[in-house]
C-alpha cells in the first residue's frame, strides 16, 4: 500500500491491513481514560478517532483552506488531529506545547487559524474559534460541546496544495512555520520509507516502538509510512521516561527515537532487564548522536547483529543523509559529525564558500547546500526568508561541512553556532566519549571569550580529570556543570544554544552571521 491521501489513512489501512495494534504509553488527550478509552486501540479504532475529530473540527467552524492550529502537551494525538483537519481539507499547524506564550503568539499571529486546538490559556484574539481539551477557557468550546457532530465526507486537494504546517526546531529563535504539500511530504518523503527495503524496512512481525515530538513533520510522514507497512505493533511513548514499563511489556524490534531520549535511556540499557534486548534496528533523526548513546543502545541488545540508522535533514527536506553504524564501527569511536552519503537518486549536496557561494572541492569546508524535490514551499508569514535561502535549485541548509573524497559529509557546526579554529560538534563528541560520567557536552561560543564547555553530569566531575581529557582540545573555559533539566531545550530535546549562552555571559551574540538560521 502507498499512501497518498492522509485524511483517509488510517480508513484505507484499517480496511487492507487490520492487524495491527498500537499501544500508548498514556490515553490521548483527545480521548482521556474518563471517557471509557484506554492505551490499547486498533488501526479500526484510530479510523474512528480520526472520523469522530473531522466533525468535532468541522463544528468548531474550520472548512477547506482554513488552518487548523494545534498546540498540546505531546502526545501521538497531535497525527491524528493533523489527519482529521486534512479530512476536511483543512491545514492543519502543528504545534508545540514546549513554545513559550510570546513565541506561540507570534507564530499564531503569522498562522490566523480558524481554530485553535489547545490544552492551554491561549492569547486572546489569534484564532476565530478555540477549542480546548483539559480544563475550560473562558469563551471556547470544549470537547463536550462537539462531541457526536457528524463528520463530513472527505474533501480531497490538488497534490501542490498546502497539506500540513510544521514548525522548526527554534534553536536559534522564533521557529519558522514550514509549508509541505502531499507531493513533498508524502509522495516524496513517505513513499520512499513505505518500502520493505532489506534489513532497514518493517516488516510484518515487527514491533515498532517511537518516542518523538508530535508535533513535528518527522512523524507525520513516519504516519504514513509505517501504517502502510502494518508491522504487528506499534508502541508510541508520549514521554521518554515511561519507555521502562511500556516497553517491558511490548518488547521492540525496531526503536525510533530523540536523540536525548537515546541519551537518557543510557542507564536503562545498562539493566539486565533492559528493554531493548531484541531490537534489530535503531533508528535516529533530528540532531546528531554521540558515539556513548548509540554504543550503549547496540549493546544493549541480544540481536547478533543489531543496527542503527541515523539520518540527517532538516524540516524542510526530509532527510538528505544516511549512515549505518554496528557494533563493532561504534567500537572504532567513529566520528559523530560524520553523517553518512546523500540518499541515491533522490538528494545531492554541495558545499559552497559562504561569500561568494562558489562551490568549494572536496574536503574543504563552507555551507552544506542540498537539492531535493522533497523542499517544502515556504514559511508562513516569511516567504521572503524562505526564498533567501534558495540559490537556484538549491537549498542553504545553514549548515558548515565538509565533503569527503568519498561522498560522504562530515558536519561542523551550524554557521550561527561555528566558533573559529575548532568544531563544536567534535569537542562535544570527544568530551563524552572520554568521560562517561558527562551525559552531555555543549561548547558554546561569543568573541571575546574562550568557548565554554557546559556539561550535564551523571555524577562530581573532578577537575584534575577534566583536565587531562581536554588537554589536547583547543583552549576552553572552565567548564559549566547544569542539570539536565536547567539546559534550555526546544520540544526534540535540542538544547537552545542562544538561550543558553545569554544565561550564561548575558549576551547572544555569536561568531556566526546567522543569515541562514
Amino acid at each position: 500500500m502507498r499512501p497518498h491521501d492522509m485524511g483517509t489513512l488510517f480508513d484505507e489501512v484499517a480496511a487492507r491491513n487490520p492487524h495491527t495494534t498500537v499501544h500508548l504509553d498514556r490515553p490521548f488527550d483527545i480521548a482521556p481514560s474518563d471517557s471509557g478509552s484506554g492505551v490499547d486501540y486498533t488501526v479500526a479504532q484510530l479510523s474512528g478517532l480520526v472520523r469522530e475529530a473531522s466533525g468535532w473540527l468541522y463544528a468548531a467552524g474550520a472548512r477547506r483552506g482554513d488552518r487548523v492550529a494545534v498546540v498540546k502537551r505531546n502526545h501521538y494525538d497531535y497525527d491524528l488531529l493533523a489527519c482529521a483537519a486534512v479530512r476536511i481539507g483543512a491545514v492543519p499547524a502543528l504545534l508545540s506545547g514546549h513554545l513559550s506564550d510570546d513565541v506561540l503568539e507570534i507564530l499564531l499571529k503569522r498562522l490566523d487559524p480558524a481554530v485553535l486546538v489547545t490544552d492551554r490559556v491561549p492569547p486572546v484574539g489569534l484564532a476565530r474559534r478555540v477549542l480546548a481539551l483539559g480544563s475550560p477557557v473562558p469563551g471556547a468550546l470544549t470537547l463536550d460541546d462537539v462531541r457526536g457532530s457528524r463528520a463530513p465526507a472527505p474533501r480531497r486537494r490538488q497534490n501542490d496544495a498546502p497539506l500540513v504546517v510544521n514548525h522548526t526546531s527554534g534553536t536559534t529563535g522564533v521557529p519558522k512555520l514550514v509549508v509541505h504539500t502531499t507531493r513533498t511530504i508524502v509522495h516524496r518523503l513517505a513513499r520512499f520509507e513505505a518500502v520493505r527495503w532489506p534489513v532497514i524496512g518493517v516488516r510484518r512481525d515487527d514491533v515498532v516502538a517511537n518516542a518523538s515530538s508530535y508535533a513535528h513533520g518527522r512523524t507525520f510522514c513516519w504516519t504514513a509510512s509505517v501504517f502502510c507497512l502494518a508491522p504487528r505493533k506499534i508502541v508510541l511513548l508520549s514521554d521518554p521516561a515511561s519507555a521502562s514499563s511500556v516497553l517491558a511489556q511490548h518488547p521492540p524490534t525496531t526503536v525510533e527515537a530523540l536523540p536525548s531520549a537515546y541519551v537518557r535511556w543510557q542507564p536503562l540499557a545498562a539493566r539486565p532487564d533492559n528493554p531493548f534486548r531484541d531490537v534489530r534496528l535503531f533508528v535516529s533523526t533530528y540532531d546528531a548522536m554521540h558515539p556513548p548513546a548509540m554504543r550503549a543502545m547496540l549493546h544493549a541488545s541480544q540481536r547478533k547483529r543489531p543496527l542503527w540508522m541515523q539520518g540527517w535533514g532538516q524540516t524542510e527536506t526530509g532527510p538528505l543523509t544516511f549512515r549505518f553504524l554496528t557494533r563493532r564501527a561504534l567500537d572504532r569511536s567513529p566520528d559523530a559529525r560524520d553523517l553518512g552519503r546523500p540518499v541515491p537518486g533522490r538528494t545531492r549536496l554541495r558545499v559552497v564558500d559562504p561569500a561568494t557561494f562558489a562551490p568549494v572541492p572536496r574536503g574543504q569546508s563552507g555551507l552544506v547546500l542540498a537539492r531535493t524535490k522533497a523542499r517544502c514551499v515556504g514559511y508562513v508569514g516569511e516567504q521572503d526568508r524562505w526564498q533567501a535561502k534558495n540559490t537556484g535549485p538549491w537549498w542553504n541548509t545553514g549548515d558548515l561541512g565538509v565533503l569527503t573524497r568519498g561522498g560522504a559529509v562530515r558536519l561542523l557546526d551550524r554557521e550561527v553556532d561555528a566558533v573559529p579554529g575548532l568544531s563544536c560538534l567534535q569537542v562535544e563528541d570527544l568530551v563524552e566519549d572520554r568521560l562517561p560520567e558527562v551525559v552531555e557536552c555543549v561548547v558554546l561560543g561569543t568573541p571575546g571569550r574562550p568557548p565554554i564547555p557546559v556539561l550535564v553530569m551523571s555524577g562530581p566531575l573532578d577537575p584534575m580529570v577534566w583536565r587531562h581529557a581536554v588537554s589536547d582540545l583547543p583552549p576552553m573555559s572552565d567548564p559549566h556543570v547544569l542539570a539536565w533539566d536547567d539546559v534550555p531545550r526546544t520540544a526534540t530535546g535540542k538544547v537552545r544554544r542562544l538561550d543558553l549562552l545569554t544565561r550564561l555571559v548575558g549576551s547572544a551574540e555569536t561568531y556566526g552571521t546567522g543569515r541562514w538560521t
